[in-house]
């Protein structure tokens, strides 16, 4: 049994990225304080129920406790709380927003665009350039690629099936047709608001072969409990072959 074995315990997801096993050990540190503060705060209740039980203190106390120990350990909860943050929350997040590594020739550039109730998934062609789009086109294509633009000639769409592949950076703009959705790729320990009108970046390095429901974390209206799709990390042979067979999404 090791440290982190308490998520297992839990029933957590599978790690599936390469930042996922320092986010799983910052849940195991949480997991492990809560179950301290559970069984401490619980041993505490059984004992001032026996205290002070009626037997014990027939008559009232109007003077209450004089001790300051509650008042300590209490502040100590709080300084410990503030180290968890301070110390290992805001640090890991700034890693996930700091550290995009935008210039990696390897890296997979792909958006992800949200609507009622359904993820469309716009990859780069061979070319590994994204082309222009313009929320004005939704009608005329699931992304709204606009047909002038060079780089779009290639460019392809999924519809709920995000493929990976296993190794390679990848970089995920988040955005939104209609609503407010929420991509949460839970295995990959990571997770981005879709707003309308706006490209929000995300990214990883997914490290395991799989397949794994995307949800959404968002209420976004009466179907929402539908809006599912499907992520699969393959290995990047067979992700190269799956890429040459896609076709691109503007006429040719």
């Amino acid at each position: 049994m090791n440290f982190d074995s308490i998520n297992d315990a839990l029933w957590m997801t599978d790690i599936a990225s390469e930042h996922g096993a320092v986010a799983n050990h910052m849940l195991a540190v949480l997991h492990w304080f809560m179950g301290a503060l559970t069984v401490g705060w619980g041993l505490f209740l059984i004992y001032i129920i026996w205290r002070f039980r009626s037997k014990k203190s027939p008559k009232a106390n109007y003077h209450g406790v004089t001790s300051h120990f509650s008042t300590h350990l209490e502040i100590g909860v709080v300084i410990i709380e503030v180290v968890l943050l301070l110390g290992f929350a805001f640090p890991l997040w700034a890693m996930r927003v700091d550290d995009i590594p935008k210039d990696d020739p390897e890296v997979l550039r792909i958006q992800a665009v949200g609507q009622t109730f359904l993820w469309n998934f716009h990859y780069t062609g061979p070319d590994k350039m994204m082309g222009l789009t313009d929320p004005r086109l939704y009608n005329t294509n699931a992304v709204g690629l606009v047909a002038d633009d060079p780089n779009a000639k290639d460019d392809f769409v999924t519809l709920g099936d995000l493929v990976l592949p296993k190794g390679r950076p990848v970089i995920i703009q988040v955005t939104s047709k209609d609503v407010i959705h929420g991509l949460a790729l839970v295995p990959m320990f990571i997770q981005q608001d879709a707003i309308p009108g706006r490209e929000i970046p995300m990214w990883f390095v997914p490290n395991k072969v799989g397949e794994w429901d995307i949800v959404c974390a968002q209420l976004c209206g009466a179907g929402h409990a539908k809006m599912k799709a499907t992520i699969r990390v393959v290995e990047p042979e067979e992700f190269d072959q799956w890429f040459a067979g896609q076709r691109p999404l503007l006429p040719q």
